[in-house]
């Protein structure tokens, strides 16, 4: 068997990193595409390797060199009409090579782990592509296939209908043909096919018109979760150092991200609280319903916005303004009433101390915490700990703050996750505290729409709610956001049965991962639970472990963070625990 690489586009996508170089010479995690792809070919005792070069060829030829000469035999065939020309007319150039032997032809812009190459090998059909479930990262050509693994259509950019990407199969660009397929087949389909079309086309158009006039004897061999990453442009190359990242760097390199986790479909993220159970399915098609015109609309203004979060909150529109995500509530309370100073939060203080160790706290605990500080932010229930005060406890510092001129700030979000909880969000206990309260709540987190950013901060001092609504962009959060919060109040019945659904499945949660013995769990009121690992780990090399399993937490010194999902993915993490 041999092997051909394809390896004469320009790759002008990809901007300055192929400015001087051809694409398989870009670097993923400081190794280039030609380098790993040769030692993957190295060990596969293959009797050598034709490599199709055209844009930067003679330096791509003498950036390899000879230093692979005791691994595999490397030949070149040149395209010199590489920038006029797609990869069907550097297939064609070696359409002898295909001839001489069973050969695995593949593209220079992807990137596998060994196992990929593996599998195409080792499977005793002779003549394979190898393809994988769509996902919404994949472009380029897709199959369908039946339950034989029979492809029965190519289907091509332009005939894409995404109404059907449930049927459809992405080409991974690694092929396997015998040399009597490439000889009876493929080449002549081949020659015919560049005669009436012309040398501007894809070698995969091929393969369609063989699908379609030809009892193939092609099939497809779907992946089983391994991983590939095809690099097109500067994002794709961003994605593919991250999906290939190895050791202590691989957490950080998923942590820096912050999120966008889903542009990683295989992992599975548990370092951020949602609720799974809501929007309804109900919802989401009528979210999809008005999405054409949605998103060629302009959002309302802030005073509209807030008029419609009050309703679905039962408090006065002058006392809510709606800020995209927390993170906005945050930046512009800083603003508004610390000048720039750091906001306080009470359990970090409060974590230091030995004596707590399921780090519990009541109302005393932060009435001491606020003896020397005007303001600090009280997270209930808290999402670190899980810990929850009942409302009149909260109401018990706010007395206190009244009585002392100190203003407390409570961020609920996780309020309708809670046993004991109850909201603050009503007119009369913002009314009554209005200048000792206010309160925080990200509503896309507990209704499960965190893409959406919706968070509203309310207090009964109009005056500060104006403020706060003039540093914050009148249009701040998008049509769609805006829409959600408009239907939410029709799917409100619906929403509180997903809450009771939330609590039932974290305590079926919190009781199956109190059977693992590196973990004690403490009791948790929040969106997440709280392990303190008890087998000399840090969180750090806990959530490293975690990441090569496709699981992403999060922790800090020997504490982890594991957010309650649906009772399917918490069971995917359940399992490699156990495996652990």
């Amino acid at each position: 068997m041999q092997a051909v690489i394809l390896a004469a586009g320009m790759g002008k996508r990809l901007g300055e990193y192929t400015k001087n170089n051809t694409k398989c010479m870009v670097e993923v995690n400081g190794e280039t595409l030609i380098d790993r792809v040769i030692k993957q070919l190295g060990g596969l005792n293959l009797k050598r390797l034709v490599l199709v070069v055209g844009y930067q060829g003679e330096k791509l030829k003498n950036y390899i060199g000879d230093r692979y000469d005791d691994v595999i035999k490397i030949e070149y065939i040149e395209n010199p009409v590489y920038d006029k020309t797609n990869n069907i007319y550097s297939l064609a150039l070696a359409k002898n090579v295909l001839c001489e032997d069973d050969t695995l032809l593949l593209e220079s812009d992807i990137i596998f782990e060994d196992r990929v190459l593996q599998t195409i090998v080792e499977n005793p059909y002779p003549n394979l592509a190898l393809v994988d479930k769509y996902e919404t990262w994949m472009d380029g050509t897709m199959v369908c296939i039946n339950d034989k693994n029979e492809i029965v259509n190519f289907v091509p950019k332009a005939a894409f209908r995404y109404e059907d990407v449930d049927s459809y199969y992405k080409t991974v660009n690694v092929y396997k043909f015998s040399k009597e397929f490439s000889r009876d087949v493929y080449v002549p389909f081949l020659d015919a096919y560049s005669k009436v079309m012309g040398n501007n086309e894809y070698y995969e158009q091929v393969l369609r018109v063989i699908t379609y006039l030809h009892k193939s004897e092609l099939r497809a061999l779907p992946l089983s979760g391994e991983k590939w990453y095809e690099i097109d442009d500067a994002q794709d190359l961003d994605i593919a150092s991250t999906l290939f990242s190895k050791g202590d760097i691989k957490y950080d390199e998923y942590r820096k991200r912050i999120g966008g986790y889903w542009r990683f479909p295989q992992l599975t993220d548990f370092s951020v609280s949602s609720n799974p159970y809501f929007p309804t399915k109900r919802m989401l098609d009528e979210m999809r319903a008005n999405f054409d015109t949605l998103v060629g609309a302009h959002p309302s203004g802030m005073q509209v916005n807030a008029l419609v979060a009050g309703k679905n909150m039962g408090v006065r529109e002058g006392y809510v303004a709606v800020a995209n995500g927390a993170a906005e509530v945050w930046n512009v309370l800083q603003r508004v009433l610390f000048k720039g100073k750091k906001l306080d939060f009470v359990l970090e203080d409060l974590r230091n101390d030995s004596a707590n160790p399921d780090f519990r706290f009541n109302a005393d605990d932060v009435i001491r915490y606020f003896s020397d500080k005007a303001a600090a932010v009280l997270v209930n229930p808290d999402t670190f700990s899980g810990n929850c005060m009942k409302k009149s406890d909260v109401l018990k510092v706010a007395d206190w703050c009244g009585a002392n001129g100190k203003l407390l700030i409570v961020d609920e979000s996780d309020v309708d996750f809670s046993d004991d909880g109850e909201s603050l969000m009503s007119n009369d206990v913002l009314e009554k505290y209005e200048k000792s309260l206010m309160v925080i709540k990200s509503i896309s987190k507990s209704c499960g729409l965190p893409g959406l950013r919706i968070s509203v901060v309310a207090s009964g001092n109009a005056v500060v709610i104006s403020e706060i609504r003039q540093r914050i962009c009148q249009w701040n959060i998008n049509s769609v956001a805006e829409f959600a919060l408009q239907i939410f109040s029709k799917y409100e019945s619906d929403y509180k049965d997903s809450c009771l659904k939330f609590k039932k499945e974290r305590k079926r949660f919190v009781k199956a991962l109190q059977s693992f013995g590196f973990f004690r769990v403490i009791p948790s009121q929040s969106g997440a639970v709280l392990c303190e690992l008890t087998n000399g780990q840090s969180a750090e090399q806990f959530c490293q472990i975690l990441i090569e399993r496709n699981v992403m937490a999060s922790g800090e010194g020997k504490f982890v963070s594991l957010a309650v999902r649906s009772r399917e993915d918490n069971d995917k993490l359940l399992k490699v625990l156990s495996a652990l």
